[in-house]
Order: structure tokens, then sequence, then C-alpha cells
């Protein structure tokens, strides 16, 4: 468990996941165009039994924000990949999404990774490079995702 800023980041429970789930269609992230690529998404019990996921909470245990870690993800063994970081929009701006990658980068460590990938929603990849993160490529357009997104890598060390 992590403590700054008082938020506390813990593994997502069963019973969050609607709430997670909502945190991600509902993201002002994804208005427009960007809109189809969330409209869909569910984060459930069967998604957070397979990948890490970390939730931080607030003193009142209101949910500020989660990322998942999926291994393996891009890349080959020894790397994973972040699939979703969001923050609430409220409190968006407090380094909440900093200490969740902090977080994730010592979890990924801890379990033996050397590099983590991310392909970034376009406007957010500015927050992944902020954090560490460089780019290394761009993913084209496809299926219902007409745009392309940054691919990015973060070594561990």
């Amino acid at each position: 468990m992590t403590s700054t800023l008082q938020v506390e980041i813990d593994p997502a429970t069963v019973a969050e996941t609607e709430a997670l789930t909502t945190m991600v269609r509902t993201s002002a992230a994804y208005t427009g165009e960007y809109r189809v690529m969330v409209a869909n998404q569910t984060i459930d019990a069967a998604y957070i039994g397979r990948h890490l996921t970390r939730v931080a909470h607030g003193p009142d245990g209101e949910l500020l924000g989660f990322v998942t870690l999926q291994v393996p993800g891009r890349g080959g063994p020894g790397e994973g990949e972040v699939d979703f970081m969001f923050v609430a929009e409220d409190a968006q701006g407090r380094g909440i999404g900093r200490l969740l990658i902090d977080h994730l980068r010592a979890e990924a460590a801890t379990l033996g990774l050397r590099r983590l990938h991310v392909v970034s929603h376009p406007p957010s990849a500015g927050f992944y490079r902020s954090c560490g993160f460089r780019d290394v490529g761009v993913i084209a357009p496809h299926g219902r995702i007409g745009w392309s997104r940054p691919h990015l890598i973060m070594e561990l060390g």
C-alpha cells in the first residue's frame, strides 16, 4: 500500500469494477471522435483477475483513478503494457496519475519486468513522456480506431 498526498493505492476489488467502467466510458478525454474507443470498454471481475489493477483512493475512500498492467502485453518476455490509466475528472491536476504510474513502475520491477509499453491516447502522450516513457513508434489506425496512436516505452533499469 502506498500513501502520498493522502492517497492510498491498493488492488482493485470486484465491488469497484462498475465505477472503473464508468470512469472509462465517461472520461472527458474521450469525447467526439475518440468516444468510440471507450464506449464499450468494461472493467469486470475477469479483467481484474487477469491483470494487475491498482486504484487510488482519497482520504474518504473516494475513487480517484486507476491503472492496469497486462503481462504479457506488447513486447517480449520481461515486458508489460499499461492498458488503462484514468484519473477521475475532479481529481486531475493533483498528481494522481503520476502516483499511479510510479506505483505501477515499482510493482512491474518487483515482478521482474524490464520494460513497460503504452499505446497512448494521442492527447495523453505528453503525460506519459513526462513520466519517463519515450516514443518508439506509431500504431496505425485500424478497426473502429480511425487515428494513429503513439507507442511509448519505459525502461525499468
